[in-house]
């Protein structure tokens, strides 16, 4: 049986919510994602540790063209391969751009399978 993606809703504070699709490669969870931002007016926001990376797409489960060109997708192809990347600019970025998003009136869309990445948003670590 295959596990299905199921949103966890955090708040990120009274008036300011984020919902986060996490779970293992391949089940599903940017098709999930998608459908969830289409009806919501959201825009996602990678939460995968390879992702970031350019040209690394064999074995990541990058969104495809098609489906970055139907949402927009944020924090996916952010760096070359032999740049230096950490928690902490993760997290710097990765929060600057929901707050970007919530400026839009939009719904943040946390995706990915990187627990670090995901709960340090979600708890709302300090680097």
């Amino acid at each position: 049986m295959q596990q299905q993606p199921s949103p966890d809703i955090a708040r990120v504070s009274k008036t300011k919510t984020l919902i986060a699709v996490v779970g293992p490669t391949s089940v599903g969870k940017t098709a999930f994602a998608i459908r969830l931002a289409q009806q919501l007016n959201g825009e996602i926001v990678g939460a995968d540790s390879r992702q970031i990376y350019r040209y690394m797409d064999v074995g990541t489960a990058k969104p495809s063209t098609e489906q970055r060109a139907a949402i927009p997708h944020h924090m996916i192809d952010l760096i070359y391969p032999n740049e230096h990347y950490n928690l902490a600019l993760f997290l710097r970025q990765a929060s600057s751009t929901i707050e970007s998003i919530f400026r839009k009136e939009k719904l943040p869309i946390l995706v990915g399978g990187t627990g670090q990445y995901v709960w340090g948003i979600l708890e709302g670590w300090q680097v």
